[in-house]
């Protein structure tokens, strides 16, 4: 593998953010997708896509694509790479199989297909097959197919990269780690002014919000990856991508608050904290959003307030509104940003937007509104 195409998976509007990233790593040919963003780099790339990318959910090496009008094309497409070059007879796989159009309706037929020819393949040659393991394969191949388009691709990542090892206790409706990090560089903060989560449930944001200032790679706590499992896994080059980046780690530039007036919720945020090792680096303390006060004069505020769906149409725009007044009493000076899937409760806000993104909060479709506080 010395030139890769790499397709780089992420949440849907965080696809710019993405680019801007695999760009600061040397990527090149970089191209905008749905949901992701396909590039070129060589195997340097790919493991520090995997270890420092902040915004993506999943990297997958491009292998070969073909067309396929009926089931014996896809059977036989798939059956002409080598699968040698990837994995032994005793190693294992698991395909993941996504199937638009009206050739191939069904994805788990798809996947059934594709697992049939690698296995088939290797029966011919050795008269072994090599055995299925949906959850930790040695190799784990990704099929997509669109129409009669069919790519094949190898998951470099194996579990989701939005699993940083850091969340040991949750509080309903956790932030996504992809998500939080996606925000916070959308916002354009790097750590030049204070940042504060007043709502921080789990503590995601100010974990993210700490590690993005600091340069600490998003998968310091993780130890596995899909590529170590590859024939051509290159020792030597991942200890040196991960010496390089944790050699740009730095201290901390701004202080980074979190706070909620929940009891449960702060308890899981000092968990996090204790488990990404920012116990020191982050400030954490009970208190409600109405008696919080500024610690500077200026710098970003980032809210995940509830959305909630079970709280009473009155209850949650008082709700909002309250947020509105107290930010327009005590905040002045302050870059102020909120997402909540809930657009009538955030009219109740009553501040002027200058900028509105949309983003996904798992299935939820959310607004992600800046207010800039004079």
């Amino acid at each position: 593998m010395n030139s890769l195409t790499l397709i780089v998976k992420t949440l849907s509007g965080l696809e710019e953010v993405l680019a801007g990233e695999l760009k600061a790593l040397g990527a090149s040919d970089i191209q905008l997708l749905k949901r992701g963003v396909s590039c070129r780099g060589d195997q340097q790339l790919l493991y520090r896509a995997n270890y420092e990318l902040r915004t993506a959910l999943r990297v997958l090496v491009f292998v070969h694509s073909f067309p396929a009008f009926r089931e014996e094309q896809l059977y036989n497409g798939i059956r002409e790479i080598d699968w040698s070059k990837f994995m032994r007879v005793n190693d294992t796989l698991a395909v993941d199989a996504v199937t638009q159009g009206e050739v191939f309706r069904h994805s788990q037929y798809a996947g059934l297909l594709t697992k049939d020819a690698v296995v088939d393949q290797f029966r011919d040659k050795t008269n072994r097959r090599p055995s299925v393991n949906t959850s930790a394969p040695t190799l784990r191949i990704h099929v997509h197919i669109r129409g009669t388009h069919c790519d094949v691709l190898l998951d470099a990542s194996d579990e989701s990269l939005h699993k940083r090892g850091y969340r040991r206790d949750t509080v309903e409706a956790p932030l996504n780690e992809v998500l939080a990090a996606g925000m916070i560089q959308l916002s354009g903060w790097n750590g030049n002014t204070v940042f504060i989560d007043p709502m921080c449930g789990g503590g995601t944001l100010p974990i993210e919000a700490t590690m993005l200032s600091t340069r600490t790679p998003a998968q310091l706590h993780r130890e596995q990856f899909g590529f170590m499992r590859w024939p051509d896994f290159d020792e030597k080059l991942w200890k040196a991508v991960k010496k390089d980046a944790l050699s740009e780690i730095r201290e901390l530039p701004n202080a980074v608050y979190a706070s909620d007036k929940d009891l449960r919720a702060r308890n899981a945020t000092a968990v996090n904290l204790m488990a990404s090792g920012l116990e020191k680096e982050i400030q954490l303390q009970r208190m409600a959003f109405e008696k919080l006060e500024p610690p500077a004069e200026s710098g970003v505020l980032m809210f995940n307030p509830p959305y909630d769906e079970r709280m009473k149409v009155e209850e949650i725009e008082s709700f909002y509104s309250s947020i509105g007044d107290r930010l327009k009493q005590h905040w002045k000076g302050w870059n102020t940003w909120i997402i909540s899937s809930n657009r009538d409760a955030l009219k109740h806000i009553g501040l002027k937007t200058s900028k509105r993104i949309t983003l996904f909060n798992g299935a939820l479709e959310c607004s992600f509104q800046h207010f800039e506080l004079y």
